[in-house]
């Protein structure tokens, strides 16, 4: 009896420290701001139920949200519908690699949304033949052209990074003519 009357002695003790550091709950449905509960009117039956960080995501969201133009909102409805037509094989692929982007260094996130804000600066017609090239690459060649880059010096991955499409052809037509095997021997080089 001692021992169980000492064990939820502790187990209030534990539960009013975590209260007291605003662990265990998040905010409840009244806390919200009139305008945060006008946004997330639908998660109303659901918030008190919601972990404390995804309430805190979805308040981030909301903030996010009215702070943006009627033309972003409208870009934003855009997405989200898009997003909702995927199948959910290719959403859960993406979530996947977007987990896997976020474990990434913090410079290799920049250096690959510097590229991503590259390529959606190019003309819409750019951007579809260079598409239309990688995906018409023979899987193995494009392998061998990502452990290629990914051989070279820093500065000179820099310097491929920063070169204009037509001087990467011109740089890139030997490499491709040279026969995979070849290929794969000058990379264990």
């Amino acid at each position: 009896m001692k021992r169980f009357l000492r064990l939820l002695v502790l187990l209030v003790v534990l539960g009013v420290a975590s209260l007291a550091r605003g662990e265990g709950s998040g905010a409840s449905w009244d806390q919200l701001t009139q305008e945060e509960q006008q946004l997330l009117k639908p998660f109303r039956d659901r918030w008190e139920g919601m972990s404390p960080q995804k309430q805190e995501r979805l308040r981030k969201g909301a903030g996010k949200w009215s702070r943006m133009t009627p033309d972003e909102r409208r870009d934003a409805q855009e997405r989200f519908k898009r997003w909702q037509e995927l199948p959910q094989d290719q959403r859960d692929k993406i979530r996947k690699r977007y987990e896997e982007f976020r474990k990434l260094p913090p410079e290799e996130q920049d250096r690959i949304r510097s590229r991503y804000r590259w390529f959606r600066s190019l003309p819409q017609d750019q951007r579809r033949a260079l598409r239309e090239k990688w995906q018409s690459m023979p899987p193995d060649e494009r392998r061998s052209f990502r452990e290629h880059l990914k051989s070279l010096p820093p500065e000179q991955q820099e310097r491929w990074r920063g070169m204009p499409p037509e001087e990467r052809k011109f740089h890139r037509e030997p490499w491709n003519s040279t026969p995979p095997a070849e290929r794969e021997d000058f990379m264990r080089r």
